[in-house]
């Protein structure tokens, strides 16, 4: 060696590259300006002889040996660097020209250093990994990793024997936020590769990149070179669309699918008879027509794929994630899985990616003990070890890590097109105690078993994640009842954009699973739901956790002795997920009841579908799902308390709900009947929103879905018969174990019931026939047969109920005016009390609201002759409301003789003068204004002169309804004798004279004179 050049080397430098101990070989290796000329330094181990050539000049310069390891050094006499290659002959003859992988500079910025070291370098994707590249017109592999603590790190593979003196990186940047970089020319897409890490003990290990695009298939664990930018998409229409799109009032109806056992291969054989790994499955570009045409042909509108990020154990389903940037090798290259992504969105179906940032496996190449320090994962095990799934949790304190999952998150979005993340775990990364004993977990510093870091870390995610604004959503899976999961990060909420409801899932598949005999002791999990359903934005799942384990399978969990009594129970849950608020997700299989847990190991049993239950759940899956899409009121509201209203949530023993399901259009309400009793119900009254038509659109006991066809045909109008707190009420048939869903459409103005006047048809004439009636729908209601083999049970308090309704309806003053006949209704508790029919109520009127209704202004008992003298003469008066009805004696006082009815008016010959014809009533009050007048609000009683006092006299204080007759007795004493009803009825004589001329108006402004004379 010439003595300038040996004068020229660092010999203490060359024994820490030789040693392969060196942080910074750039300093020693490559091309170096020197007094003397151009110093160029290789360490080639293998190598016999190497000669430097000039790439302008192709002049070669041979390189002296300095160190029998390999290290080789030449002196050029020149002033400038210049571009150049080395002719390498090793030791076994072969010669290769080569690119010194030293003359290059480093690609990161300070700025990119200092983000990453900040932990907001939400790109550093494109920094960390193998990336393909060409630098200076040279092509070849830029490499990038992590590892803070480590001596030295060297990129190892089969392009240089896997040995790590060949590619030692240069450190960049100082302490935690220092990265490892290293361009070397010549090498290509698909090379193997892994990262040769010697720790500051000196131990070497080999890691695969964290930041790794592609990797082996397992067993093998080794990283791939890859270039994921080449792909062409043509999804730009779709991806504009999302990002103009809030998912929140739009339909979200996902497949949870696991891409290996939804359909698998044969598995191949090779010449040794052993299983080709990976033959048994589809490759990602076979699997998207596939999945797509059936997810699009059942009316999903996303699905969410279980880990596609690369992982080592099939068993764990893709949960325990070595390669975070890589899509797993089982089905595919990347571009594969990006083509996968491009034809879902082509066919019109968002994607939906689950992620796992909770915890990580402990395997020796993957990400634990990264640099021979905890880089990843907590030093102290009480907070860096889940001791049930044997995994490491991650450190969110430090910002390396958390820069890590945040920028996969994003990368997912940008790189493969995720319309979304399902975020694993959450609760797991919450709470310090996890499923931990005592003194198995460190307290936060304020002593709570709160993980501040962890939430720190989501807030920061889902902030830059939303900040993003192109339409994509995150999911949290949280299990507990942790507050504010959706909530806005600025009023300490988490920010996600859904949250799994595990608490709906539990509740209601417990109640499920109980007999329906049994089912009224749970009612609560039926209905308990709804006391939290929009305190966060959740989703309503039937997840693959729930067909594991030995939970069984959806329709194993349903009671019955044969399958298909589970498929109606099946059914009736499925249809009530569907009108429960929020967004749905349904785990693969359970859509045709497969009767089999999930086994990650095999295919979905397809061959089912040859049997009619399996079908025909199928078919009804699809069904609901059309349902789902086609009705804003399913999805437009979910998180909208005004979008859901309970019509009735109390029928504890027949295990029934009703409720409503809204959206911005009152037109496209829809009413849901849920029975989950193994009883019928023929002519069950429902309350309705409004006065309309309500049509049964869909019913789960149709024979399309294995049913037996119990269904409602006919569309129902609504009468004004008051049940369930509103004015309006239908009556349907409900089929045992279903569910009925009904569109509402209101009636127009004009369509709306109006009173019947007197002598349309004379309603009143058909009193008895009436009563009849409704005393035989009471009956029927409690005694009829049922039209089907299923046992049948009547709620005897809710008929009850009916009856007297329907008697109610018959009571009312069929001969009030049109706009009259609201305020002369009777209510509910004034029949009861008097029990008269509607003639009585009309003539007696001896409740207090009929007081108020029939002469509440002076005017108006001028014309109809109650002015307050009259009611002095006919007894409205306190005192004559206690004469009225109360024993024999009083009754004879007041007026229940011949005579007395006579001076009080009551007479048929009076009855002809009080008598309201057509015209009369049109004199009387049938233009708007008096119907005002008649109004009996609490504001035109103080208006029109119900005074205190009068209040006073007319009210029915409990001593008053004793003596006006609340007793059977008495009340058989007002109106039981043949000669008091012939006084006290009309007749069909009488109703004919009354209102039949103009003059007898005239007698009536009289009648005044004659009761004074009277009394």
């Amino acid at each position: 060696m010439e003595q300038k050049l040996y004068d020229l080397m660092d010999w203490a430098g060359i024994e820490e590259l030789v040693y392969s101990e060196a942080s910074n070989p750039h300093a020693m290796l490559g091309p170096h300006l020197t007094e003397d000329g151009l110093l160029i330094q290789a360490l080639v181990p293998t190598a016999a002889e190497i000669s430097v050539k000039i790439s302008t000049t192709g002049k070669k310069y041979p390189m002296e040996l300095a160190d029998e390891a390999g290290f080789f050094a030449a002196l050029i006499q020149r002033k400038s660097k210049t571009p150049y290659t080395l002719e390498v002959t090793y030791d076994n003859g072969v010669t290769e020209e080569l690119c010194d992988p030293y003359s290059f500079a480093p690609q990161y910025r300070e700025e990119d250093l200092k983000k990453f070291a900040a932990g907001i370098h939400y790109t550093i994707y494109e920094k960390m990994g193998a990336h393909p590249m060409t630098i200076d017109g040279v092509s070849g592999v830029y490499f990038s990793v992590w590892a803070p603590c480590a001596m030295r790190v060297s990129v190892v593979g089969d392009f240089n024997l896997w040995d790590g003196r060949r590619h030692q990186m240069r450190r960049l940047g100082e302490g935690d936020g220092s990265v490892f970089e290293l361009f070397i020319p010549g090498l290509y897409e698909g090379e193997i590769y892994k990262y040769e890490i010697k720790t500051r003990a000196g131990e070497p290990m080999l890691k695969a990149d964290p930041y790794a695009n592609y990797a082996e298939l397992r067993p093998n664990n080794a990283s791939i070179v890859w270039d994921i930018d080449k792909y062409k998409w043509n999804d730009k229409s779709w991806m504009d669309q999302r990002a103009k799109t809030d998912t929140k009032d739009k339909p979200m109806n996902i497949y949870e699918v696991h891409l290996g056992s939804w359909i698998r291969k044969e598995t191949v054989r090779d010449e040794t008879g052993q299983d080709l790994a990976g033959s048994e499955f589809y490759n990602y570009r076979e699997l998207a027509p596939r999945l797509a045409e059936y997810v699009k042909d059942m009316g999903y509108t996303h699905v969410e794929l279980m880990p596609v990020m690369e992982h080592p154990l099939d068993e764990s389903w893709g949960y325990q994630v070595t390669g975070y940037y890589a899509p797993t090798s089982r089905y595919g290259a990347p571009e594969d899985f990006m083509y996968f992504m491009d034809y879902m969105h082509g066919q019109g179906i968002g994607v939906i990616l689950d992620w796992v940032p909770a915890h990580f496996p402990r395997d020796a190449y993957g990400m634990a003990v990264f640099d021979g320090t905890c880089v990843y994962e907590h030093m102290d095990p009480r907070k860096g070890s889940h001791p049930h799934w044997g995994t490491l949790i991650y450190n969110y304190g430090r910002p390396g890590v958390t820069n890590f999952l945040i920028a996969n998150a994003l990368f997912w979005a940008d790189k493969y097109h995720a319309d979304g993340i399902r975020m694993d775990a959450v609760a797991s990364m919450l709470y310090l105690d996890y499923g931990k004993n005592d003194g198995e977990w460190v307290p936060n510093i304020y002593g709570g078993n709160e993980n501040l870091e962890a939430m720190e870390f989501l807030k920061h995610l889902n902030s830059v994640f939303k900040g993003r604004k192109d339409g994509t959503v995150i999911i949290a899976e949280e299990s507990t009842a942790w507050p504010m999961i959706t909530g806005d990060p600025k009023e300490g909420g988490l920010g996600f954009n859904y949250k799994w409801n595990m608490g709906w899932m539990n509740d209601f598949t417990n109640y499920m699973r109980c007999d329906p005999l049994f089912r009224k002791n749970n009612y609560g999990e039926l209905t308990f739901s709804m006391l939290y359903a929009y305190s966060e934005d959740f989703v309503l799942v039937f997840s693959h956790d729930e067909v594991v384990h030995g939970k069984g399978s959806m329709i194993g969990k349903m009671p019955g002795e044969t399958l298909e009594k589970k498929a109606e129970n099946l059914r009736a849950a499925y249809a009530f997920m569907m009108g429960h608020p929020g967004k749905k997700l349904l785990f693969m299989g359970q859509e045709y009841a497969q009767t089999a847990e999930w086994n990650e190991g095999a295919s979905l049993e397809w061959g089912l579908l040859e049997y009619p239950v399996h079908k025909n759940m199928q078919d009804y899956v699809k069904a609901l799902n059309r349902l789902y899409r086609e009705h804003p009121a399913l999805y437009e509201m979910d998180y909208d308390p005004d979008g859901f209203e309970w019509i009735n949530c109390s029928y504890q023993n027949e295990s029934m709900i009703i409720f409503l399901r809204k959206s911005r259009k009152s037109e496209e309400t829809l009413l849901f009947i849920c029975n989950f009793d193994n009883m019928e119900h023929e002519k069950f009254r429902v309350g309705v929103p409004f006065h309309g038509k309500y049509k049964e659109i869909f019913n789960t006991d149709a024979k399309d879905f294995g049913g037996e066809g119990r269904v409602n045909g006919r569309v129902k109008t609504s009468r004004k018969l008051e049940w369930d707190e509103k004015d309006d009420s239908i009556e349907v048939y409900i089929p045992p174990m279903s569910v009925s869903i009904y569109t509402c459409t209101q009636a127009e103005e004009s369509e709306k019931p109006e009173a019947k006047k007197p002598g349309v048809k004379k309603a009143a004439d058909k009193k008895p026939a009436a009563r009849k009636a409704a005393s035989g729908k009471t009956a029927a209601s409690k005694t009829a047969v049922s039209k089907t083999a299923s046992p049948k049970r009547i709620t005897a308090v809710a008929q009850e109920t009916e009856g007297a309704a329907v008697a109610k309806d018959v009571q009312k003053p069929m001969a009030a005016f049109k706009a009259g006949q609201k305020q002369i209704i009777t209510t509910k508790e004034e029949q009861k009390q008097i029990g008269t029919s509607r003639e009585e109520q009309k003539q007696i009127g001896t409740t207090k609201e009929e007081k108020k209704q029939i002469g509440t202004t002076k005017e108006e008992q001028k014309q109809i002759g109650t002015s307050k003298e009259e009611q002095k003469q006919i007894g409205t008066s306190r005192k004559k409301q206690e004469q009225i009805g109360t024993t024999k004696e009083e009754q004879k006082q007041i007026g229940t003789s011949k005579e007395e009815q006579k001076q009080i008016g009551t007479s048929k010959e009076e009855q002809k003068q009080i008598a309201t014809s057509k015209e009369e009533q049109k004199q009387l009050g049938t233009s708007r204004k008096r119907q005002e007048q008649i109004a009996t609000s609490k504001e035109e009683q103080k208006q029109l002169g119900t005074s205190r006092k009068r209040q006073e006299q007319i009210a029915t204080s409990k001593e008053e309804q004793k003596q006006i007759g609340t007793s059977r007795k008495k009340q058989e004493q007002i109106a039981t004798s043949k000669e008091e009803q012939k006084q006290i009825s009309t007749s069909k004589k009488s109703r004919k004279q009354i209102g039949t001329a103009k003059k007898n108006q005239k007698q009536i402004t009289a009648s005044k004179t004659e009761g004074s004379e009277t009394k």
